[in-house]
């Protein structure tokens, strides 16, 4: 199972708006098919892995890390091809939330004379899954907000300047988590500050992340790095009801998808945008903030888990902070996240926080 949950690591990033599995099939001690989800989420884990094995899948055991489908979507379900494939064993990691499965899968299996068992590395698999979870349960995708910022908690001088705050293994380890993601989302502050490209690079990685961009007022330069690129790499723009008619037919002319939102006082309703998001098929979204977003974010605790590169030099309190005001009175109002990783990324440290049970 541990083979295949790293197998369906692969897959994140490039898989949506479908679960990104891994399956192992094993027979009389040897593995003879191995699969994760291919990109575009087809053809799914367990075809992949059956297609290896051939004829040596029967019998065998299938190691998966989400629970075989059983309806009929675009491809008929994994479920019955393990049963045509005539496995003898199925050890899944966890259920599937989606009412279209949800225990269906298992029971097909059943029904077919297949031993099932459930639960072995669980844990594991349902942080793996916890995106396509949140989109199934809760219609918004998994949001992870990335800080690079100096040890006195800044991500830029009094000036604006913040190029490079951390060392070069820093940015490259961020390019290899945005790859793992969905869309790498920033606030329209950010987007204008720092005209950036929001690409995965140099890396050898050939898709891509969507760009998502919130802006209230679409008011956004169309000379910058995301205008120009926007017809070859996705670019979604989350915008304000009342955005300008001319700027929006601008940016769709360039190649942007427009994603009206509702307003919550003088900005967007960060629940809605997650909600507009995970509509759209997103499961995995990577925030490299600015400030504004990063405060939004948390002060609705939609933040579920934080990613901190912290560099050994001070700024001063005249230098921009990485999460802006957040109106809080009392320590016990804020959210707390437990530490689940730390570890030196060249001359930064990097410390890893998921949302705490």
């Amino acid at each position: 199972m541990a083979l295949a949950l790293s197998l369906g690591r692969r897959g994140q990033g490039n898989c949506r708006p479908n679960p990104a599995v891994g399956c192992v099939l094993v027979r009389e001690g040897r593995i003879v098919g191995r699969g994760w989800t291919q990109p575009g989420g087809r053809p799914h884990a367990e075809v992949v892995a059956l297609a290896q094995a051939g004829d040596q899948a029967r019998g065998a055991t299938a190691y998966v890390t989400l629970e075989p489908c059983s309806h009929h979507g675009d491809t008929p379900p994994c479920a019955q091809a393990l049963i045509d494939a005539g496995i003898a064993r199925m050890v899944a990691a966890v259920g599937d939330s989606d009412p279209r499965v949800s225990g269906q899968g298992f029971e097909m299996l059943r029904q077919a004379g297949v031993e099932v068992q459930v639960g072995i590395l669980a844990e594991e698999a349902a942080r793996d899954h916890a995106g396509f979870f949140y989109k199934t349960e809760q219609g918004r995708p998994l949001v992870t907000l990335k800080m690079a910022s100096s040890f006195d908690g800044r991500i830029a001088t009094g000036s604006g300047q913040s190029k490079w705050i951390t060392g070069p293994e820093a940015r490259r380890a961020v390019h290899a988590m945005r790859a793992r993601h969905d869309a790498v989302m920033v606030g329209a502050g950010t987007a204008r500050a720092d005209d950036p490209s929001l690409t995965v690079r140099d890396l050898g990685i050939e898709h891509q992340p969507v760009r998502v961009v919130i802006s209230r007022h679409l008011d956004l330069p169309l000379i910058s790095q995301l205008a120009t690129s926007a017809a070859e790499v996705p670019l979604w723009l989350c915008h304000g009801q009342g955005a300008d008619i001319e700027r929006k037919r601008a940016w769709e002319g360039l190649g942007a998808r427009l994603l009206p939102c509702a307003s919550r006082g003088v900005q967007l309703d960060p629940h809605d945008i997650l909600q507009q998001l995970g509509h759209a098929g997103l499961t995995r979204v990577f925030c490299e903030g600015g400030s504004a977003l990063a405060a939004s974010l948390l002060a609705f605790d939609l933040v579920d888990e934080l990613i901190g590169f912290t560099a050994g030099l001070g700024i001063g309190a005249e230098g921009l902070p990485s999460i802006g005001a957040l109106g809080l009175h009392n320590l016990e109002a804020a959210n707390r996240f437990s530490l689940m990783e730390t570890s030196p990324v060249g001359a930064d440290v990097m410390h890893r926080w998921r949302r705490a049970s």
